[in-house]
């Protein structure tokens, strides 16, 4: 299928640099002999429509958004001139020189036109001012003027067209009120070279920005009007990643034949000025269920983009040089509109020679082709849909051994005593007491006690569209000197927190982090991960060894790795409702069966009766280190996720004993952190919701996966994470997802918007890791000083 079609090529006296073509969906324009403009039709055959009135070389044009009428705008250092299409068209055919308003006059060389969505008002950037006139008469409403070099490109806010918004070579951005003439925010100097493009998404209330190397920003705009960046990123850099993505998945399938996105070996790799960026509407389709509202275009020097904002990800490459048939290989300037049945419209100048070009797109040809999904591929899922097979790992069972019969020797060879507890001698017992005395005056609990019971922090059903837990309730430190928290997790019915210490401490609190704490020690290395059982009787923690407790008994039940039996030990939870352990060491997952027995022998205290032993080891593909592992144990599943050291994330089936999937390069450095959404007890979410999964790595954010397709969904990069261990956590109802941050905050998001909801600050240091309350709408921080704080709903929230 032939994706790009060239509608005709034409000969112009000026190359693109610097020129703003226009196009709709029905018509193009450019300039053509300098001073005169060229009016084609995009889809009929019918003589073009030249029109005069400029005495100096157009450099600017643009369309009105409404076709009927269809206005175009045309600007050149002497007018600024609104033409009416359809009129101009009568008035040739009547024999008539065509003829627009002259809206502006000496305004200097125009960079850009836009107008505003009813076609009253046209900003012109002159320079560095942006004068914005009337579009029906020769009147002059506001002049911008505050940016220290050319502007470049700027266009009023859809939601409210009393803000127009203006990049420049300055290498900044400004909003401004247009009524009051005022600078509304002002950004930093965004880059090493100029911003050259804007565009305006209407639904999310963003606006995106790209600069002439390659740089791409999303912000959102608030009624404030703090921006608050959502997304930046280097276009060069996620290309490298997409062909390197693409790649990897050609060597488990043949890619079809003319596939635009194979990576060049040996190419040289340049700039990619961000010339253009708009958004393409699709129709429905089969290819439009590959779509999402977060979709934009980028027109580059070299060709087309298609970017997800929501991933950060490069879902298409359509570089020019590759398609037969194209007289412009190197593209000056962009002009894009919506065309008919999943198509597009581009009308393209060359940089280096003076031709203008008008393309067809097909949209869905291009989706089908480079969206790489492989056919008959086994979709995965947390929740099981079988039983484990006959030879499954999870059917291992721990043997018991019988106690060994005792031997009959002679007397001299027992002990002295020969019972196990050794009785005492009673002189320095206190004198007795009584143990129970029976209480007789109980008064009966009345109805409404039982309800405050059922009513009070501890929720039976967890509100599933409560708000997010924003404001600060309680705090502690978990020491008197600085100890940063490294892990911690609520128990399943929410009512204690576990948290594990620098210093090899843990500590249990209670949830609302009143009273004194347990005190558990005994490691002698930082504390790296921490898990409750699901029954709730039992927690381990894990240093460079690991230990099993009891929550009634400041004394570990069993531990492992001390005495030789493991080495390396980084991770380490419950599995599969409690039967096994799940740990991990090196490039290993190594799936132990225990046995607990808190009973001692008086004499021989050190010997510990709980048991375990090795059932199976799985090892990463490529033999890779592991550096973070999920997995749930709330209810039975088979999957195990495993990040590794070359970036990659892997999914390991525990049913089937093996690597089942693997994402190459899921972010540009080593994952730190993974979390799924386990929902809990108290809540039921939609079964699919369990297939959601983070990721987090060190400047590069939190990403959102879907495990049945193993792609990023969403990217949330609101919150600050260049240097430690920053965690994520996601809320009971599936709906929210936290994060802690190094600008001593914590941040939470809508799953469904990179756009932060709260930020939740009076944090004393950075915060490493966060939690959510299973049983009622509580957020947990723990901070690198040492300090825990938890977050509740407002007066009023439900």
């Amino acid at each position: 299928m032939q994706r790009i079609v060239e509608s005709f090529c034409v000969a112009s006296e000026q190359t693109g640099i610097h020129l703003q073509l226009a196009c709709c969906s029905s018509h193009c324009a450019f300039p053509r002999q300098g001073k005169n403009l060229a009016v084609y039709s995009n889809t009929s055959s019918e003589r073009p429509l030249h029109l005069t009135g400029h005495h100096t070389s157009v450099s600017a044009l643009v369309f009105g958004s409404e076709r009927t009428p269809l206005l175009l705008c045309s600007a050149s250092e002497d007018y600024v001139i609104v033409w009416d299409v359809e009129n101009c068209y009568r008035q040739v055919r009547e024999g008539v020189t065509a003829s627009g308003v002259v809206v502006g006059t000496l305004l200097g060389n125009v960079e850009y036109l836009s107008l505003c969505a009813l076609n009253e008002r046209v900003a012109v950037c002159s320079g560095s001012r942006v004068v914005v006139l009337n579009a029906k008469r020769q009147e002059v409403l506001a002049v911008l003027d505050g940016h220290l070099g050319p502007v470049t490109a700027s266009g009023f806010c859809p939601w409210d067209p009393s803000q127009l918004i203006s990049v420049s070579e300055d290498r900044t951005l400004k909003i401004w009120d247009v009524k009051t003439e005022e600078i509304l925010y002002q950004s930093p100097v965004l880059s090493g070279c100029p911003l050259l493009s804007l565009f305006f998404l209407d639904e999310h209330r963003q606006f995106v920005t790209g600069s002439a190397d390659g740089q791409v920003w999303c912000y959102t705009l608030p009624e404030d009007h703090k921006c608050h960046i959502v997304m930046k990123l280097d276009l060069q850099k996620v290309e490298q990643r997409h062909k390197k993505r693409v790649k990897n998945s050609n060597h488990k399938q043949t890619k079809p034949a003319g596939t635009l996105c194979d990576a060049q070996r040996g190419d040289v790799e340049t700039a990619k000025p961000v010339l253009r960026i708009w958004a393409h509407s699709h129709q429905p389709g089969p290819s439009s269920m590959l779509q999402s509202n977060s979709e934009i275009w980028i027109g580059s020097s070299d060709g087309l983009y298609l970017l997800d904002l929501a991933t950060s990800e490069l879902l298409a490459i359509l570089p020019f040089k590759d398609i037969p048939g194209l007289s412009i290989s190197t593209v000056g300037s962009w002009a894009t509109s919506q065309g008919h049945n999943n198509n597009m419209w581009c009308l393209v100048s060359s940089l280096f020679e003076a031709r203008v070009a008008l393309l067809d797109v097909n949209v869905a040809g291009l989706n089908s082709s480079c969206f790489l999904m492989e056919d008959g591929k086994e979709s995965l899922s947390v929740l099981p849909s079988s039983p484990p097979v006959p030879i499954s790992p999870l059917n291992a069972e721990l043997k018991k051994q019988d106690p060994k019969p005792l031997k009959k020797t002679g007397v001299r060879n027992h002990a002295l005593v020969f019972h196990k507890v050794v009785k005492s001698s009673g002189y320095a017992t206190s004198p007795p007491r009584p143990m129970f005395t029976p209480k007789t005056n109980i008064k009966k609990k009345s109805s409404t006690s039982k309800e405050t019971k059922n009513n009070g922090s501890i929720l039976r059903e967890y509100p599933l569209h409560s708000t997010t837990p924003s404001v600060p309730h309680s705090q502690v430190s978990v020491s008197t000197v600085p100890n940063p928290i490294h892990c911690l997790q609520y128990s399943g019915d929410g009512k204690q927190i576990v948290c594990g210490t620098a210093d090899g401490s843990v500590f249990i609190y209670e949830a609302s982090l009143t009273g004194s704490p347990a005190v558990y020690t005994g490691h002698n290395k930082p504390v790296t991960s921490v898990c409750w059982s699901h029954s709730g009787q039992w927690f381990l923690s894990v240093s460079d060894d690991l230990a099993i407790w009891p929550t009634q008994v400041a004394e570990p039940v069993l531990t492992m790795g001390k005495a030789g039996h493991l080495k390396a030990i980084r991770w380490a939870q419950f599995y599969y409702l409690d039967k096994f352990v799940l740990l991990s060491g090196g490039s290993n997952l190594l799936l132990y069966l225990y046995h607990l027995d808190q009973t001692k022998d008086d004499i021989k205290r050190y010997e510990q009766k709980s048991v375990f032993r090795l059932s199976s080891t799985f090892s990463t593909y490529a033999g890779t280190d592991i550096t973070a592992v999920s997995a749930i144990n709330d209810f039975f599943s088979y999957i195990v996720l495993a990040a590794g050291s070359d970036h990659s994330i892997q999914v390991f089936d525990m049913n089937r004993g093996c690597v089942v999937a693997k994402i190459s390069e899921a972010h540009c450095r080593a994952v730190h952190h993974l979390s799924q959404n386990k929902g809990s007890m108290f809540s039921t979410q939609d079964r699919d919701s369990y297939n959601l999964f983070l990721s987090s790595a060190v400047t590069d954010g939190i990403k959102l996966w879907d495990l049945r397709t193993t792609r990023c969904v969403r990217r949330y990069e609101s919150h600050v994470n260049r240097r430690h261990w920053c965690t994520g956590a996601m809320s009971p109802c599936g709906r929210y997802i936290a994060t802690g941050s190094e600008d001593n905050c914590a941040y939470v998001y809508d799953i469904r918007s990179s756009i932060f909801l709260h930020k939740l600050q009076r944090q004393s240091d950075t915060v490493l890791n966060v939690a959510f309350n299973p049983s009622t709408p509580e957020l947990l921080t723990g901070t690198l000083d040492g300090k825990l704080a938890v977050f509740c709903l407002g007066d009023g929230s439900t």
